[in-house]
């Protein structure tokens, strides 16, 4: 009997501290031991202040537990940890709740996805928003769904759109306030983007905001004719949030076709771009465009990072963003006043930003029958995988390409339903495809250290304050950098490629670090004394 009842009273207070109130995520910098939303934070930094694991002792980092989620494919989820319990998605809209101390599964959770979903770049899924006792999953059915933490139970599901023209989630949803906000895949089939946001109790939708204006709303002048109908600008990653300016910033993608431009002349708004919005309202307050016009499939959808710095001589909020095209941007994040941009690796089809934050354009790329050869290619100098931003070092970690492709356009109609991509492009046959992990000064834009990747990479990167970076590459390597040198301090071979970033947590006054690679989830921690 005393034993049911020690069993009860876990079970009692495990309920309790699981219920994750929206003040917890705001400051989830003071719990880190939990990782309570994608980035860690709302600012995008993904880095903890974890120190038990640092440079002198990573390693003896050794595998303390794996878990298989059962599928194939790309395994992308950022787990959330909560009090003890990892949560975590998986291909095909796969979810599980696993102990945090051993990896034994505490439920499991599969969505009937239908036969023609078409999701782009795999069947993918990022990870859960939290909040309450509910988790919050985009599916590829364009679905926003809620499941009960303690049981996986479904709890609401509704219809964001119609997955049969294309539209699609892969996002790891946000949870901000009461709203749970997720933003659109499917820019490859000429889908019109948005970004929603879901009242978490009933799953209402709150509010839409189109990434592609329509007939007499502001930007709508930058689309030709009725190209805005299939415009792309899907908004495919999670973005940053600042409770303090109640601000919401959210990354946007190509607009369709990603790579012909023949038809949609105009700036194409919003696609490429940063969005400023209301979290209550959707309003839009301010927006950047990266890159007008793109003829690269330079979507922007890499994580914004929010930094409070000295930028020459006075305090200012700032936005800093890698970007896909290659430059390194700093903006002012309450209005969103372009203050820099420079490169940070191989770019060709700019030869700089102006004054005012446009590109200017390389008027020595010329098309021909054969292509064109440009740097970064479609993937990006960087891309979706996350950045890390440590603010001892003030090193920005960022994953990045030196591929380069050559580029062959031509006009495609629109087909619902359809790739809608009005290119070819392959890799440059003259250079094998690499990469490597670059860690930036987010205020000058210079490179203080690169470690060298083998092939391009698919993962991100986690700091801490133990003065360790953690990354991983497409060989299925992964590895524990100093931050401040980028010494190769530890690395393991996982077995398959790594297209996702490391998460840390503590328990029982032991720090762990969780990586995904192929269909297993490993974990790792410093051996006990």
């Amino acid at each position: 009997m005393k034993k049911l009842c020690l069993l009860l009273l876990a079970v009692a207070t495990f309920a309790a501290h699981s219920q994750v109130a929206y003040e917890r995520i705001v400051g989830a910098a003071d719990e880190p031991q939990n990782w309570l939303t994608y980035s860690g934070r709302y600012a995008g930094w993904r880095h903890s202040t974890l120190r038990q694991i640092d440079a002198g002792n990573v390693s003896r980092l050794s595998m303390q537990w794996t878990f298989q989620v059962a599928d194939l494919g790309q395994f992308e989820t950022t787990s959330l940890v909560v009090d003890g319990i990892l949560y975590g998605t998986g291909q095909n809209d796969r979810a599980f709740a696993l102990d945090a101390r051993t990896g034994r599964t505490v439920w499991r959770y599969q969505r009937h996805l239908p036969d023609k979903v078409q999701p782009c770049c795999g069947a993918v899924n990022r990870g859960f928003a939290i909040l309450g006792d509910r988790l919050f999953m985009a599916t590829l059915d364009a679905h926003v769904i809620a499941l009960d933490t303690k049981t996986g139970n479904l709890l609401w599901d509704v219809t964001a759109a119609d997955y049969r023209q294309a539209y699609t989630f892969t996002v790891a949803p946000l949870a901000v306030k009461n709203a749970v906000i997720v933003g659109v895949s499917g820019g490859e089939f000429g889908v019109r983007g948005f970004i929603d946001a879901y009242d978490a109790t009933t799953g209402r939708r709150l509010w839409r905001f189109d990434t592609v204006p329509g007939p007499g709303e502001p930007g709508h002048e930058t689309w030709a004719g009725d190209t805005w109908k299939f415009g792309g600008a899907p908004a495919w990653i999670t973005g940053s949030y600042d409770p303090e300016l109640n601000l919401l910033y959210w990354p946007t993608g190509n607009p369709s076709p990603s790579n012909y431009g023949g038809d949609r002349k105009g700036d194409n708004l919003y696609s490429n771009s940063m969005l400023a919005l209301d979290p209550d309202t959707g309003k839009l307050k301010w927006y950047y465009q990266f890159t007008p016009h793109d003829l690269y499939d330079y979507d922007a959808t890499q994580i914004p990072v929010l930094v409070d710095a000295v930028w020459h001589g006075h305090p200012r909020k700032l936005l800093v963003q890698a970007n896909r095209n290659g430059f390194l941007y700093v903006l002012d994040r309450v209005d969103g006043t372009f203050l820099s941009a420079k490169p940070f690796g191989n770019v060709t089809w700019a030869t700089a930003i102006d004054a005012a934050g446009r590109p200017v354009l390389n008027t020595g790329l010329k098309g021909s029958a054969d292509g064109t050869r440009v740097c970064p290619g479609a993937a990006g100098l960087t891309n979706w995988y996350s950045p890390s931003y440590d603010p001892v070092t003030q090193l920005l970690y960022v994953a990045t390409s030196n591929e380069c492709d050559v580029f062959t356009s031509s006009p495609q109609p629109y087909r619902a339903g359809h790739d809608f991509l009005g290119s070819i492009y392959v890799p440059d046959p003259e250079r094998r495809p690499s990469g490597a992990l670059k860690a930036i000064d987010v205020l000058s834009g210079e490179e203080k250290w690169s470690f060298p990747y083998f092939t391009n990479p698919n993962g991100g990167a986690l700091s801490t304050a133990g003065g360790v970076v953690f990354a991983g590459d497409s060989d299925g390597n992964f590895i524990a950098l100093d931050a401040s040198t980028g010494h190769d301090l530890w690395h393991i071979q996982l077995g398959a490629a790594i297209y996702s970033t490391a998460v840390t947590y503590a328990l029982d006054g032991r720090q762990y670090v969780v990586i995904p690679a192929g269909s297993g989830l490993f974990a790792f921690a410093v051996p006990q004394q």
